[in-house]
């Protein structure tokens, strides 16, 4: 797994990438969680207020387009870039579309499972370079944006 880490900064000699990264994680999370909620109550009214009785799976698919959306445009959520954080793959490029929808459907079959999502924080907190179980799957891994 190392070897496609390549591009990636080493933790060893420029840990500054990773510093703080799991907490602002935390509060990158809960910004998006927000964000999603006020664009779900934003399309209330052109679901002519239908989508009250189906909110959960609403919050799921327009959580889901915009956590890509904004992967594929910026490499970070606007929770991630309140906190300076971005998402890189293991060449250290930033994600792409493709990428970007691996990642977000990683994350979301990740969020079903409260024993994935312990495992995930697990891994943030031992390993390295902070990556989530999704992260360590797929390469990537999130860093401090450069200054």
């Amino acid at each position: 797994m190392e070897q496609t880490l390549w591009g990636l900064p080493d933790p060893d000699t420029q840990p500054e990438f990773y510093t703080g990264v799991p907490s602002k994680r935390l509060v990158a999370f809960f910004i998006d969680s927000v964000i999603i909620v006020v664009l779900c109550v934003l399309a209330l009214p052109f679901t002519a207020f239908l989508g009250l009785f189906f909110f959960p799976l609403m919050y799921v698919v327009i959580g889901f387009a915009y956590r890509t959306v904004m992967l594929a445009r910026n490499s970070a959520t606007l929770g991630m870039m309140a906190m300076s954080i971005e998402v890189r793959d293991g060449q250290g490029r930033t994600l792409d579309l493709p990428m970007a929808v691996m990642h977000t459907g990683a994350y979301s079959a990740l969020v079903i499972s409260i024993f994935f999502q312990i495992g995930s924080i697990v891994l943030m907190l031992s390993t390295p370079r902070a990556q989530g179980l999704h992260d360590y799957v797929l390469g990537t891994a999130v860093i401090n944006r450069a200054a």
